[in-house]
């Protein structure tokens, strides 16, 4: 988190995390077009290897960033389950584990005032995450997303 974070809303909050997302994507995507370009023009045992070794890289690459997006999903989950139940009415409190994680993601940018009817209409309308996202009135920004 930066010390100067810029105000978020349903169309400016997802985050791109430039040593991550444009360098190392970048160096490994250059690095296999190179290796394929090699391979073409020089057939052989070695630059096929090459080619190999360089689609591997990738895998840990993005099981990497797959694994912590699961493990905050996961977080953010639980976080705004416990805030809906210290929040909601006691006739809606039993209702809250019913939440898909996706719907707890996407109200986790709710602000307080309004979670609990929103919660209660993701239930009843079964709205996504990106839809649970654009009826948000007041943002609640998220600054420790990964």
């Amino acid at each position: 988190m930066s010390k100067i974070e810029s105000p978020q809303d349903f169309k400016h909050h997802a985050r791109l995390h430039l040593p991550f997302h444009i360098f190392s994507f970048g160096i490994l995507a250059l690095n296999l077009i190179a290796v394929i370009i090699h391979l073409v023009r020089h057939p052989g045992w070695w630059n096929a290897w090459l080619l190999v070794l360089s689609i591997a890289v990738f895998v840990p690459f993005f099981l990497i960033r797959t694994y912590a997006l699961k493990v905050q999903d996961r977080v953010i989950r639980l976080e705004e389950r416990v805030r809906l139940k210290e929040l909601a009415p006691a006739d809606f409190r039993s209702q809250v584990d019913s939440l898909t994680a996706d719907q707890c993601i996407g109200l986790r940018f709710a602000s307080d005032e309004e979670v609990v009817a929103l919660a209660r209409q993701a239930l009843e309308q079964n709205l996504t995450r990106k839809q649970i996202k654009e009826r948000i009135q007041a943002w609640r920004p998220d600054h420790w997303r990964v």
